[in-house]
């Protein structure tokens, strides 16, 4: 059985994002995936190497059945729902193109990036363990990920989430337009 996909509109999407928001503010949670994989590696023992998962993981168990919940739902639509790729800008499609990357509007992401035949070269690899460790330093240093300053941070209006938040877009940029096209 399988559906045509389309993207909820943001007046459903948003009010959804509020109302769970809204929940884990009423039981005192924050949101946040990059706790949820703390969560996982203090249950893996990484307390044994870092004072930083050294906690009662059992008092973060609700971070488990978020992660679940992305886990099962990644998988339902997956399985379930016939992605559409997005539409990007012309433009844009061209500028990927003098990157050597071809499949824009095709899928999802870039499969001249993100494909198994990518990773196993010796870039790809590098490219693929040099990021991981930026992210993970960053969202150690920021003191949360993307996902929660932007989402839970900002809805609680806390001033070093917005300070995260415009931090993260700076990042971007200067990604997009002075680091991906030295990579690429």
């Amino acid at each position: 059985m399988e559906f045509i996909y389309n993207t909820w509109p943001w007046y459903v999407a948003g009010p959804l994002i509020a109302c769970v928001l809204f929940l884990l503010l009423f039981m005192g949670r924050k949101f946040g995936m990059s706790s949820n994989l703390r969560t996982l590696c203090a249950i893996g023992g990484a307390g044994k190497y870092s004072d930083f998962f050294k906690f009662d993981w059992r008092a973060y168990k609700w971070n488990l059945w978020v992660l679940f919940g992305v886990v099962i739902g990644g998988g339902i639509a997956f399985h379930f729902f016939t992605p559409i790729a997005p539409q990007l800008n012309p433009d844009v499609v061209l500028q990927l193109k003098a990157y050597g990357i071809v499949s824009a509007n095709q899928s999802f992401l870039p499969l001249e990036l993100y494909s198994l035949d990518r990773l196993l070269t010796v870039k790809g690899f590098l490219l693929m363990l040099i990021s991981g460790f930026l992210v993970g330093f960053g969202a150690r240093y920021a003191g949360g990920c993307t996902s929660g300053h932007a989402i839970s941070g900002l809805s609680n209006l806390q001033m070093p989430s917005f300070i995260a938040v415009i931090g993260f877009f700076i990042g971007g940029l200067v990604m997009v337009h002075y680091i991906f096209p030295l990579i690429f």
